[in-house]
C-alpha cells in the first residue's frame, strides 16, 4: 500500500509542474495515508488506538491487552455461537480435529 501512495505522489508532484493543483493533491494523498492508511498496519501511540475490534484473527499486534481481550473473548463468542446454532456440523469438526 505503501510503495503506490509514495509512486501516485510521485506522479503528482511531476504533474504539479505544469498545474500546482497536482502538488495540493500530492500534499492532500500523503496526508490522507499517515492519518488513516497507516493505522491498519501498525500500532499507534494512543490507548486504544490501531486496528479496531474488527473481526480478523490474523492481524498484528494489539494496541494494548484491553483491544486483544476484546477481540479473543468476541472470537469466543461467536465459536460458541457456531457450536449451538450448528451441532452436528461442530462435532464433525472436532473428530477431524481429534484424527
Amino acid at each position: 500500500m505503501g510503495t503506490i501512495v509514495m509512486s501516485g505522489t510521485v506522479v503528482l508532484v511531476i504533474l504539479g509542474f505544469g498545474n500546482h493543483v497536482y502538488w495540493l493533491a500530492a500534499v492532500a494523498v500523503l496526508f490522507l495515508y499517515l492519518q488513516y492508511g497507516r493505522s491498519s498496519s501498525a500500532p499507534s501511540g494512543r490507548p486504544g488506538g490501531g486496528a479496531g475490534a474488527g473481526g480478523s484473527s490474523g492481524g498484528s499486534m494489539p494496541a494494548d491487552y484491553r483491544s486483544y481481550r476484546d477481540r479473543r473473548d468476541m472470537q469466543a463468542k461467536w465459536e460458541r455461537r457456531y457450536r449451538r446454532e450448528r451441532p452436528l456440523e461442530s462435532r464433525r469438526q472436532e473428530r477431524e480435529k481429534s484424527k
